[in-house]
């Protein structure tokens, strides 16, 4: 029976790494208890993690009941396997004759880490990768990435018994709601930073200061940091300032440099962030959990100064190849309410995003916001399609968890164009770090048409089969407003898009 099974788990997972993981979670998976705790949502992970980084899974929690010996090491992983469907959603969004007009993804992600803390003020921490992509991909496949090194650091320190933590090598970075800084883990492709950082931390406050390099991921090559694009800064954040929210500030600087590749790998002719010296100064104001009883919010404001050089094809001759005067700046305000009392503690709440667009393409300013290296998808929608540059967006939020293990949530935007005289720009941009708009040859700049974009409207449930795995389902739909019909009228018209996926994750 259990040869039977194997090969079964083999034909089904050709990866042997995958069929290897399938077989391990089926052999001690039902031994977890049925009333295990949900799986953490979006919304709650920290931006910073403990300071131990053990993980539960499977691996660990099994190795440490065997034997106290293992309580130095961390081993384990995750497989996470995202089937999507795709309508209207390619080369150029919401065109019929922009690509494909229906696409079908298979995306598989594993990730396997061993730590050691040999002391209790040493860590040291390697995590491979391997992303693999079928069916509709692109070429370049930025799903791809077959065995590649994703983390690789020391960390030096115990805050218990002195404040300072170095932490140096290839690590990821994420820092508040992640709007700016994060690791985009809803990609195939996680990101990573060469980095080195150095942290101060006491009780109620802690103050990060680093220096870093995004990693290039280059498919067939060994991963490395592009050396045109830095990215610094100094992030601090406290609770003693007001007992009931968090409080953060920051200062962040990217100086990116000539030649700066794409982020799916370098070519011939380097299509990455173009050169620029752009200074973020920001603060973000979170409620504590429970702090306020059933109401919450969250505030971000930011500000940018510095110099972009304008060398997008197409920009007007009278700023090509000149150092433009970067004055742009974005806020975000949320809140909610959730009737704790009652059952499947419901919450409604409502958002408002705001982010600059260039108001005057010859003037010698540049004023549209630099997204930075976001994680995007938490917080502009399921279909991926918009980032913090040239956007304003009213959201309406709702979620209930009307089983202990199932939480529903869904989301309602309204989405315009902060000014007509700027470009749509699209998520896809600021995936890989740079200002992206969207195909030239689909929307391009129309000052007189309507700024209203669309709407879109999305629904996930998700449900923690076990401890150490979840299921999780979506379905959106974006509804095409006055700005994309006129803008595509040209070419085929426009479409409404929707967008469906299913995914399944195993902690091992």
């Amino acid at each position: 029976m259990a040869k039977k099974f194997h090969e079964l788990i083999m034909k089904v997972f050709p990866h042997p790494l995958i069929a290897a993981f399938m077989v391990v979670y089926v052999a001690i998976g039902p031994a977890q208890a049925e009333d295990s705790p949900p799986a953490v949502q979006p919304a709650q992970i920290k931006s910073q993690p403990a300071a131990s980084d053990v993980r539960s899974g499977l691996v660990n929690d099994w190795l440490r009941s065997q034997s106290s010996s293992f309580s130095a090491w961390d081993f384990g992983g995750q497989f996470r396997a995202r089937y999507e469907h795709h309508e209207y959603l390619g080369p150029v969004d919401f065109s019929a004759t922009g690509g494909h007009s229906s696409d079908n993804l298979m995306l598989l992600r594993t990730l396997v880490h061993v730590g050691y803390s040999p002391r209790p003020w040493l860590r040291l921490y390697a995590e491979g990768r391997d992303s693999r992509g079928y069916w509709d991909e692109p070429s370049p496949n930025p799903d791809l990435d077959t065995m590649d090194l994703h983390q690789a650091f020391v960390r030096i320190g115990n805050p218990e018994v002195f404040p300072l933590i170095a932490k140096i090598g290839r690590q990821e970075l994420s820092y508040g709601d992640e709007r700016l800084i994060g690791q985009s883990d809803w990609t195939n492709v996680r990101r990573t930073f060469d980095a080195a950082k150095l942290r101060y931390e006491v009780e109620g406050f802690w103050v990060d200061g680093f220096v870093s390099r995004p990693v290039i991921v280059w498919n067939g090559h060994f991963n490395e940091s592009d050396d045109q694009d830095v990215l610094s800064g100094v992030y601090a954040s406290t609770t003693k300032l007001v007992p009931w929210q968090e409080s953060e500030v920051y200062f962040l600087s990217r100086n990116t440099g000539r030649g700066s590749p794409q982020f799916y790998g370098p070519s011939p002719d380097p299509q990455g962030a173009t050169p620029r010296d752009i200074y973020t100064i920001g603060v973000h104001l979170k409620s504590s959990p429970g702090k306020l009883g059933g109401w919450d919010y969250n505030l971000e404001a930011a500000g940018q100064f510095g110099r972009f050089k304008e060398t997008t094809a197409g920009a007007p001759v009278s700023v090509s190849g000149r150092n433009l005067v970067q004055q742009a700046y974005a806020a975000v305000a949320s809140g909610g309410y959730t009737w704790t009392k009652l059952r499947g503690n419901p919450r409604a709440g409502l958002e408002y995003l705001y982010s600059s667009g260039d108001s005057n393409p010859t003037d010698g300013k540049h004023e549209t916001f630099d997204n930075l290296f976001p994680t995007n998808h938490r917080q502009f929608g399921m279909m991926d399609i918009f980032s913090w540059q040239n956007v304003q967006i009213l959201r309406f939020m709702g979620s209930i968890q009307p089983l202990e293990l199932l939480t529903v949530a869904t989301d309602y935007r309204l989405v315009w164009l902060a000014d007509t005289h700027d470009s749509f720009y699209t998520n896809k941009g600021a995936r890989r770090g740079g200002l992206a708009p969207t195909d030239g040859t689909g929307y391009g700049i129309n000052p007189n048409s309507s700024s209203y974009v669309g709407s879109e409207i999305d629904l996930v449930a998700t449900c923690a089969i076990r401890r150490y795995t979840s299921l999780q389902a979506g379905i959106a739909r974006f509804f095409v407003g006055d700005s994309v019909q006129s803008s595509l009228a040209g070419i085929g018209g426009a479409r409404d898009a929707t967008f469906v996926y299913a995914q399944f994750t195993l902690n091992f």
